[in-house]
């Protein structure tokens, strides 16, 4: 028994030795995943793979009330902020484009222009409460500074906008761009045709579930 002592403490210092080069191999793995996060482009927006489109699974035996993007003989209010025009004008011309693929004639749009975002809930709330409009669509572009004023006015404006919603019951889709810089708003001006999509559809389910109720 005298002579297998020595072998195994050197079968343990062999595998000592694999261990320490698997741990230096380990260590340097977080300085190449640095390097990788350094190449990435620095305008990438941090919401960029938070959304994605999908379905859901609902039994056929139930029932089943589901709003489609179509705009034929429904009235549309637009509300937009003049703040930041060069891309709002660029988000009004994405909603108007997907307004007439869905079949709304021109006569039957209204749009309203407001000084900033800040002033979208008011308006939205007064367009909604004339109940001449199947739903309202708000639009606007608000740029991060330096100052805190950017998440007063993102906030505002977004629970502004699902106040009026909630307060007259007329579907108000958020087509409002909260970004860092101007280049990712330039990115993320079909946004426009998304909140009119949006609006659609609301509207749509909406008026199914007044039929449903009334008979």
């Amino acid at each position: 028994m005298s002579e297998r002592w020595p072998a195994e403490p050197t079968k343990l210092d062999e595998r000592d030795e694999v261990e320490e080069d698997e741990l230096e191999e380990e260590e340097e793995l977080p300085a190449a995943e640095e390097d990788d996060h350094e190449e990435e482009p620095l305008l990438r927006a941090p919401g960029d793979q938070q959304h994605a489109e999908g379905e859901l699974d609902i039994p056929d035996d139930v029932n089943v009330i589901e709003g489609e993007p179509d705009g034929t003989r429904r009235g549309v209010a637009i509300v937009a902020a003049r703040f930041n025009g060069e891309i709002t004008n660029k988000l009004l011309a994405s909603a108007l484009e997907e307004l007439e693929e869905a079949g709304v004639r021109r006569e039957a749009i209204t749009v309203m222009p407001v000084p900033g975002a800040f002033e979208l809930p008011l308006a939205a709330m007064a367009l909604a409460k004339t109940r001449r409009f199947a739903c309202v669509v708000a639009l606007g572009c608000v740029v991060r500074g330096e100052t805190p004023h950017f998440e007063f006015i993102a906030s505002e404006a977004a629970s502004g906008l699902q106040l009026a919603a909630l307060e007259t019951g007329v579907p108000v889709a958020f087509g409002v761009l909260t970004v860092d810089v101007v280049e990712q708003a330039e990115a993320r001006v079909e946004k426009g045709a998304e909140a009119v999509r949006t609006a659609l559809e609301m509207a749509d389910a909406f008026a199914q579930l007044r039929a449903s109720a009334s008979r």
